[in-house]
């Protein structure tokens, strides 16, 4: 969708802004651009610095005023002799200079050493300068704000490169899922299933890799606890404590320190129907990828589930939206089954993209192209939800190929004429990943978040 001229220049602009601050930190001293970094548009800093300034002045003005020098104009004639004779040894225009520069390096240095003193309670263990901590936050906060909907692990994987670029991202997932340990939670507790949830705050969370590790623990001893993870079991105790899911993400994601929200698409109890072209009805998530059909109709009971109304004022205060990537129909179509949701994507007036997946997925869209996972998201909704779709640009590699062969899967095809007919741009890109080990193939969350920054800059 198009942007105005203005702030297209606004973007190029800062953009410019950033190459310059990258090329200064470059050919600069490392102590001297660490100083200069306090006087960064954006950290409220040097305005502060001022007030001190003014503050001691009047500080010791007043202090010799109470201790009685007076007259006071004598401090003043004893400043205004030393200055005349020290200009008579060196001349204004190197003195003024040398005492200006003094008296800003004494108060920048003593700002910069409080800061390190704070620095060493606040952030103990961390290498990191709190200059540099300030300057990444307010660079965050500016960011856009992103919209990203879908589930399962391609969700997770792009939200872990997102946040490198903007802390105002919102996460809408489904909550359709039924098996593994959140089906038996949804089951034994009656809970709405954790698990896709769980990736996410993960992925968003600043100290990612122990917490990822944490929340993705499987107990492997235990009644009742094998197969179950800590954070499927954390989110099921902190939504007894606060009542309700969304309640118990938002004080997740507090104590977690996570980037950005994470919402669940609706809070109703939902469950995936599929008719396959068979005519078998195919009842619950987990069971309809391993039902072995072609997929004609999906739905969910009850119909019609209720948004969750923080979800749509995500979608609507939103500048940016994503959807994907993920399984089709039970990763990303699950969301867009909620009405409210769905008219909301259509209603924004921002860039909208669809993230296609890489690979087909047996026994759900098997043999599918690109216009086919377009078509299978159009048939569910009376709006065009979405203005652009990434695609991949380069096949896996010939081993990937035999491996994802043996299971029945392929790259999804490009049908680049159909695409176009359907009035869909068309991105692509090098967003893959490839694990030698494994010969598995997944979007690349740091590639990824970089081509959907570019093209969103681009409109």
């Amino acid at each position: 969708m198009p942007i105005s001229p203005f702030k297209s220049a606004v973007r190029k602009l800062n953009a410019e802004k950033r190459k310059w601050g990258l090329a200064m930190s470059q050919h600069t001293p490392r102590r001297v651009n660490r100083w200069f970094k306090w006087l960064a548009p954006g950290l409220f800093v040097k305005r502060w610095l001022l007030i001190s300034s003014v503050g001691i002045s009047l500080l010791i003005l007043g202090l010799a005023i109470w201790v009685k020098l007076t007259p006071i104009y004598r401090i003043g004639g004893f400043v205004s002799q030393t200055i005349e004779k020290l200009s008579q040894f060196f001349p204004s225009y190197i003195s003024g200079p040398v005492l200006f520069f003094g008296g800003l390096f004494f108060v920048l240095w003593g700002q910069s050493r409080t800061m390190n003193a704070i620095t060493e309670v606040l952030q103990p263990e961390s290498n990191e300068e709190l200059v540099d901590v300030l300057l990444a936050h307010r660079r965050l906060n500016r960011g856009p704000k992103i919209v990203v909907i879908g589930g399962g692990t391609g969700l997770s994987t792009l939200l872990r490169g997102l946040k490198l670029y903007s802390a105002n991202i919102t996460a809408i997932v489904t909550v359709a899922d039924d098996g593994g340990s959140s089906g038996r939670l949804r089951r034994e507790i009656g809970v709405l299933p954790p698990g896709d949830i769980r990736n996410c705050i993960a992925s968003l969370a600043d100290e990612e890799k122990l917490l990822t590790e944490l929340f993705q623990y499987r107990f492997e001893a235990g009644d009742g606890l094998v197969g179950h993870s800590f954070g499927n079991l954390f989110l099921t105790a902190m939504t007894a404590i606060t009542g309700d899911l969304e309640q118990a993400i938002a004080a997740s994601s507090k104590v977690l320190a996570v980037r950005g929200k994470v919402l669940p698409s609706t809070l109703t109890d939902v469950s995936l129907w599929a008719r396959l072209s068979d005519g078998r009805l195919i009842e619950g998530e987990s069971n309809i990828t391993g039902a072995g059909g072609k997929i004609e109709e999906i739905g969910c009971r009850p119909e019609n589930p209720i948004a969750l109304p923080a979800a749509i004022r995500a979608i609507e205060e939103a500048e940016y939206i994503i959807i994907g990537p993920g399984s089709l129909y039970t990763s990303v179509i699950p969301n867009l089954l909620v009405p409210d949701i769905r008219a909301a994507i259509a209603g924004a007036d921002v860039p909208r993209i669809y993230v296609c997946n890489i690979m087909t997925q047996p026994g759900e869209t098997d043999d599918y192209t690109v216009s086919d996972h377009l078509s299978a998201i159009d048939a569910i909704s009376e709006y065009r939800l979405f203005d652009a779709v990434l695609v991949q640009r380069t096949p896996p590699s010939p081993e990937s190929l035999k491996h994802y062969a043996q299971e029945n899967c392929h790259p999804v095809f490009l049908d680049r004429e159909t695409v176009g007919a359907m009035g869909c741009r068309i991105v692509i890109a090098n967003v893959m990943s490839e694990n030698e080990e494994t010969g598995r193939v997944r979007h690349d969350p740091h590639r990824l978040a970089r081509v959907l920054l570019r093209w969103y800059g681009g409109q």
